[in-house]
């Protein structure tokens, strides 16, 4: 086993090294920076795959790509049970798996893009800030009493949906959404997530 992650800053990939860590897994971390003008990646990234995004992991020369394809390998191939739901709690964990990248982050990245636009948005924001806030208050809704997502345990589903959560409390949301602050500050208590921030560095004011 021959694990590298391709770590762009200020990136979702943030939380692959907080699961690989959570695993006890040795990896490499290849780092990019993002320009400072367009905050995107670098050309360097396409040299491993076309499309030039993060994160990107390789496992033995195999190229894994999309956030939520390298948490389900991971958790398969080494996870030995860990970060994995109860049989029972399968589809939901599946649906959130894909949640995180598929619905939510989708008014968060329009917001992003639009937020370049100035004035020239206007007509999109007020659509643009019911979307945040309703994706938002649906992740609140759903946090179980035990803290996660699915089940009683950190599952992958909260390895994915960690970032949209941290989001919510970077814009400022937290006393909107107590459950989610509460998520996000338990995830940064974590000695796992820790060591990950330390390796990759600090993100998005984390």
């Amino acid at each position: 086993m021959s694990l590298i992650v391709h770590h762009l800053n200020n990136s979702r990939s943030q939380r692959v090294l907080w699961l690989l860590e959570e695993l006890s897994l040795p990896y490499e971390i290849r780092h990019y920076q993002r320009d400072p003008v367009t905050n995107l990646a670098p050309e360097d990234l396409k040299a491993i795959h076309p499309l030039g995004k993060s994160p990107l992991l390789e496992d033995d020369s195999v190229v894994i790509q999309e956030s939520a394809a390298i948490v389900q390998h991971l958790i398969d191939s080494y996870g030995k049970g860990r970060f994995a739901p109860a049989a029972t709690d399968a589809l939901r964990h599946l649906q959130f798996m894909h949640f995180a990248e598929g619905s939510a982050m989708t008014p968060i990245l329009l917001q992003l893009y639009t937020s370049r636009l100035g004035d020239s948005a206007a007509p999109l924001r007020p659509r643009i800030d019911e979307q945040l806030q309703s994706h938002f208050a649906y992740m609140e809704n759903e946090l179980r009493s035990s803290g996660h997502f699915v089940g009683d345990d950190w599952t992958g589903a909260d390895v994915m949906l960690s970032f949209p959560a941290e989001i919510a409390v970077m814009q400022g949301a937290g006393s909107t959404y107590p459950k989610l602050a509460d998520f996000v500050t338990r995830v940064h208590a974590l000695p796992a997530w820790q060591r990950a921030r330390e390796k990759g560095g600090a993100y998005y004011g984390f």
